[in-house]
């Protein structure tokens, strides 16, 4: 059986250091040339050596012709929700149809609260999220008529003009690691992207997460196989094999080949911060994953 996300996603998650300037950029460049689907990048407003992650995602757009962008992912607390719609549908619209949305509650409380923003209890964060989640879907549904009207505890919309609309479906990415929150990635978004580092028993977290999100989609109508499954990775490329990516690139690609087929990840976002490891990773490691998961996939046919 095929699922609408069977397709496998590679790219890059980088950090927008401000210095040097374009150094982000660069990486960015070099993922699309190598071939990878994504160039992602960390959004902290809070941190002064970074660039700011929206302009640095237009920036980027323009520099490239191919490769998808996206916040990993984007600081809800400090990007109001109804200007985030509009930002959001203006860049997939300038740039073709690459733009998808990642989304984060916010974690750093007092860096939050220094740029303005209000701090929130984990419960409070997750409630503006879904609130976030709404409000945006309603404003590029440009074929309703009428306002949005949304009246809710942490925002709220009322009369703002829909549109515009993007020029594709922009999948709404959120990175979740709590129960709750997993439970709103699967009645509310599209997608979940979480970081394999942050994983305390490594991939063998993914199966009861996993199930958390199924049973949110459940409980909401949706089909649990509609939401894409996408992980944050890091690791080194070395000559003999130490641990989980840590070793040369064909472990790398039987160790990710391993955790599409036994938990259903479709995307895969290198952490890198040099154009070696980016070009390691497109050219030797993403070819081999292809392969491997497909022929597994045809032998269980």
């Amino acid at each position: 059986m095929t699922h609408p996300h069977d397709d496998l996603l590679f790219g890059a998650f980088i950090t927008p250091v401000a210095q040097p300037p374009r150094h982000a950029v660069d990486l960015a460049i070099a993922a699309e040339r190598v071939g990878l689907d994504l160039a992602t990048f960390q959004d902290h407003p809070y941190q002064p050596t970074f660039l700011d992650t929206w302009t640095l995602l237009s920036y980027v757009a323009a520099r490239t012709s191919r490769i998808r962008i996206a916040g990993n992912v984007l600081n809800l607390p400090l990007r109001q929700p109804a200007v985030l719609a509009r930002a959001a549908a203006s860049l997939d619209l300038l740039s073709g149809g690459r733009f998808e949305l990642g989304l984060g509650t916010g974690s750093f409380w007092d860096a939050i609260e220094g740029m303005g923003g209000r701090r929130l209890t984990p419960g409070q964060s997750v409630a503006a999220l879904e609130e976030a989640i709404a409000i945006i879907r309603q404003l590029w549904d440009a074929d309703t008529r009428g306002g949005v009207r949304f009246a809710g505890e942490h925002y709220r919309v009322w009369g703002a003009k829909r549109g515009p609309r993007p020029a594709h479906d922009i999948g709404i990415w959120v990175g979740a690691y709590k129960p709750r929150l997993l439970h709103l990635v699967g009645r509310a978004a599209d997608g979940w992207l979480p970081s394999l580092s942050y994983l305390p028993g490594g991939p063998s977290d993914l199966a009861g997460m996993n199930a958390r999100i199924d049973e949110g989609a459940a409980a909401a109508g949706r089909d649990p196989a509609a939401i894409r499954r996408l992980l944050n990775i890091g690791g080194q490329f070395t000559r003999e094999g130490r641990s989980l990516l840590v070793g040369p690139p064909h472990q790398w690609a039987e160790e990710l080949a391993g955790i599409t087929l036994d938990y259903g990840i479709t995307g895969f976002l290198l952490m890198a911060d040099d154009v070696a490891t980016i070009e390691t990773f497109g050219q030797e490691v993403v070819p081999a994953v292809r392969e491997i998961v497909a022929a597994e996939r045809l032998a269980a046919r």
